[in-house]
Order: structure tokens, then sequence, then C-alpha cells
């Protein structure tokens, strides 16, 4: 009986080393991953300042009608852009983005457009309406999400959504990441920077509309990709402590299991010798 559960613990220990190797594995590669993640992420930001400075001095202050791009709608159609991971094994990552829409779509028909395969895996698996998607985040384009915002758009402006929000997890430090769902269209006044807000008149040419229209998908396309690369840097970070914790505890069980193991062993020695003596006084 000992021998057998002898067996069973030194299979068991076998079984977790190679589990271990494989999340240490994994914490590696996500490591390597953020690093680089985070200089692209930190890289979007300098554009997107400048960006937003520029369509809220043509949204705020123009000196004619107001923009249909700020002017609120009715919500009766709203188009979700949700961008998820492309793999698992990253703690609750996924499921929070996933969690943070359910609750926030229940009150509007809704459609999706799913950025990578976690994202489009669970738009399939829910039965939601897709319109369209991006396979992967990782490695994710600037004309990519071009695409999506032109694609979004132009279904704005023939009244198919009445409302865009761009749904996304932010990076703030290695053990915290931030679920967002960020407005993009109508525009949110107070999404403006503080120092936009201030009144001063502007002329537009050839108007406040046709400058946004124009400028707007690359804008809107800016977000979106800014939007991926802080998903991905949450999504690596999240990865990595995940395996982390992963791999701690595989070396605890590894410990625990050594330990039975060892017991077992002795117990084992500890009974043939008293077989022995027990043999030899007869």
């Amino acid at each position: 009986m000992a021998g057998a559960s002898m067996k069973d613990i030194k299979l068991r220990i076998r079984s977790v080393e190679s589990t271990m190797q494989i999340t240490k594995a994994m914490q590696l590669v996500a490591a390597s991953k953020l690093r680089g993640a985070r200089v692209r992420m930190e890289q979007s930001r300098p554009y997107m300042k400048v960006a937003r400075r520029a369509v809220w001095d043509i949204a705020l202050h123009n000196t004619g009608a107001q923009s249909d791009y700020v002017v609120p709608r009715e919500i009766k159609h709203r188009c979700y852009i949700l961008i998820a991971g492309d793999r698992g094994l990253a703690g609750s990552y996924n499921a929070n983005i996933f969690k943070r829409v359910e609750w926030d779509m229940r009150d509007a028909d809704c459609r999706f457009i799913p950025i990578g395969r976690k994202a489009k895996d669970y738009c399939a698996h829910r039965g939601l309406d897709v319109v369209a998607g991006v396979d992967k985040v990782e490695g994710m384009s600037i004309d990519a999400c071009d695409a999506v915002a032109r694609r979004v758009m132009a279904g704005y402006d023939s009244g198919e959504y009445d409302e865009i929000v761009l749904a996304y997890t932010s990076f703030v430090s290695i053990l915290t990441q931030r679920t967002k769902l960020k407005p993009l269209l109508p525009l949110d006044t107070r999404d403006a920077p503080e120092e936009e807000r201030t009144n001063r008149q502007m002329l537009c040419e050839p108007g406040a509309d046709a400058l946004l229209k124009e400028f707007l998908p690359q804008y809107l396309g800016g977000l979106i990709y800014a939007a991926a690369c802080d998903s991905f840097v949450s999504e690596q970070a999240a990865r990595r402590v995940a395996m982390d914790s992963a791999t701690k505890n595989a070396g605890e069980m590894i410990d625990d299991l050594s330990l039975r193991y060892n017991r077992a062993r002795q117990s084992s020695i500890t009974q043939e010798i008293t077989e022995i003596v027990a043999g030899a006084e007869h």
C-alpha cells in the first residue's frame, strides 16, 4: 500500500513540475512582451493629446451651429468596440471587461465590433450582433484601427448607431488594470480638457461639421489604437501576475508532495525493518 502511494505521489510531483515549467515560461514571455508594449503605449499618447485638443477646439469654440457630432441623440442603437485578449490564462482580465459591458448594455439594442480572439469568441458564444471585427490585438496596426473608425463613423452618420462606446482595459500598474467604457460619439463635453472649456470664439471654414467629418475618423482611429495598446499592456501584466502566482502555487504544491513522499518512504522503510526484525526473532 505504501509503495503504491509513493508511486502516485511521484507521478503527481512530475506532473506539477511539468506544469510549473509551462507557467514559468509564460510568465517570462509576458514580462518580455510587456516591456515592448509599454513603449508603444507611451509613444501613442503625445499624438492623442494634440489630436484631442484639435477636436475640442473645433467642437466647442466654433461660432456657428453646434455640430451634429456633439449633440446627444435618443439612444436606441448602441455600438460597442470591445477590446479583449488574444489568449486566456490572464486571471480575470477578459472576464472583467465582459462583465462591465454586460452591465452597461441592458437598456439599448446593441451591436459589436470585437477586437481580439477572446472578444470574438465572447460575442459568438452570446449570440451578439457583430458588424465587423479584428482577430488580434497584438500588433494591431493604425490602418486596422482607421478602418474600424471609418466603419463606425459611417454607421453613426447613417443613423445605424446613436452612440458609439469603446470598451477596453486601462493599464495603471503591474498589479492594477481598470476596465473603461469611453463614449466616442457623440463627443462628450465632459471629456474635454479643462483648458479647452474657457469661453472663446472660433470661426471654422468650411464649417465645424465638415472639419469634424474629415478629422474625426483619424482621431477615433487614434483613440482605438491607443486603447488597443493600453489593453495589450494590461493583458500582459495580468498574465504575468497570474502565471507568477501559478508558479509559486506549483512550487508550494511540490514542497508539500515531496514532504508526503518522504514520509511515505520513511514509513515504508520502517515497516520493512520491523518485518525483518520480526522474522529474525522467529
